[in-house]
């Protein structure tokens, strides 16, 4: 996808003490999506974020695909009497694959036949698009709704196509053969793996590390894929581990999130199943879990790669964030110059390191006195009086 080039430790914005910033500025989220990765990114990066993108999987079309021939001319030779168009991108591919073997002229006129449900507004789009005119689709975009209008019509002795769209239709298919309904799958296409993995490598690598402060999933494959690929690497209770504490793991929908759940993760979902509100809820989640302090005198807020000093945005080096959140673990108290040379990447044995990293990391807050020199023995967050007793025994 094309996306502004930004490393962690790099705001996603222009800030500065006058400029506005976006809610998400300071945090680093990552984009696992195949399909509107660069809508969702942009999205993203609207309002603050910086952006790791790494598809976990990519579409396979079947447009040669015997399967998907098979089950056309079925429907050709025994006309159902409902389809359930599930996705625009399948609705579509499926069109284009009977055209391709020259039956799309045949598959049109007997979907003008049959009562056609759309799961949402892109898939009426598509219907449309084909000349067709769906009877129905859900306001909530749920598979569930559609579900519970067919079992209330009645579905015993009935004949269902379901065009699939590659993730788990939980209870659909059962729920409607207990119903006493003969269903027949249209398979469009598949989730198959990324041809190249490094990306994802790099994605599972930085949720492993807390590179990352949410990871977004809009496809049950999609986290299905991370999660195989994590236990391909060794890494599979690293990446739990990461998900159940730092990292945000933040689905579409309930379907989506079923790969995640079944791992025991608890994710969040927005009320409706769009980017849109899956972008919101990410800006009202990550502040929310950002560490705000009372240190001399300033506000003090710690995000992904980055500080709020009194709601003004500071990026500040991964080594500097290193240290500041071991400092934050313990507000106001001396954290000697030996656990802080632990905290930091890759240091070493010098202690040195930890004086370089911390005059770096005064210099970007804008306000050394946040951070107190406790002579030979260490540092320590500036933690006004007041909320000296509060973090007394943190």
């Amino acid at each position: 996808m094309q996306e502004r080039q930004q490393r962690p430790d790099q705001g996603a914005v222009s800030v500065g003490d006058t400029e506005e910033h976006g809610p998400l500025a300071g945090f680093t989220i990552g984009v696992t999506a195949a399909r509107r990765a660069d809508e969702l990114g942009a999205l993203l990066q609207r309002r603050g974020a910086a952006v790791l993108h790494a598809p976990a999987l990519r579409i396979v079309p079947l447009a040669d695909d015997g399967e998907l021939l098979a089950a056309t001319k079925d429907l050709l030779d025994r006309t159902p009497d409902v389809v359930v168009a599930t996705t625009a991108i399948g609705f579509r591919g499926w069109v284009e694959a009977a055209d391709g073997w020259g039956l799309g002229e045949q598959l049109i006129a007997r979907l003008r036949e049959v009562e056609l449900l759309a799961r949402g507004p892109k898939v009426k789009g598509a219907i449309r698009a084909a000349g067709l005119t769906e009877e129905w689709s859900p306001s909530s975009e749920s598979m569930a709704e559609v579900l519970d209008r067919l079992l209330e019509e009645g579905v015993d002795g009935r004949r269902v196509a379901v065009q699939l769209h590659g993730e788990p239709l939980p209870g659909f298919v059962e729920a409607l053969r207990a119903g006493g309904a003969e269903v027949v799958g249209v398979p469009v296409y598949r989730w198959m793996p990324p041809e190249d993995l490094s990306p994802l490598d790099r994605l599972l690598d930085a949720t492993v590390s807390r590179g990352l402060d949410a990871v977004t999933f809009t496809s049950a494959p999609a986290a299905a894929s991370l999660l195989s690929r994590a236990e391909e690497r060794g890494l599979l209770s690293d990446l739990l581990a990461a998900f159940h504490h730092e990292v945000l793991p933040a689905c579409v929908g309930p379907v989506t999130a079923l790969p995640l759940q079944a791992r025991g993760v608890v994710t969040v979902q927005p009320e409706r199943f769009r980017l849109g509100p899956l972008v919101q809820l990410l800006c009202h989640e990550l502040p929310g879990r950002a560490r705000s302090l009372p240190v001399a005198g300033h506000r003090l807020e710690i995000r992904g790669h980055a500080a709020l000093v009194d709601g003004c945005l500071k990026p500040v080096p991964p080594a500097g964030m290193s240290l500041l959140r071991a400092l934050a673990r313990r507000p106001g108290w001396v954290v000697p110059r030996a656990d802080l040379l632990r905290a930091l990447p890759g240091a070493g044995r010098d202690e040195h390191a930890v004086e370089t990293a911390m005059a770096r990391l005064r210099t970007a807050l804008g306000a050394p006195k946040l951070i107190q020199t406790v002579v030979k023995r260490g540092y320590r967050l500036a933690l006004d009086p007041a909320a000296e007793a509060k973090y007394a025994d943190a």
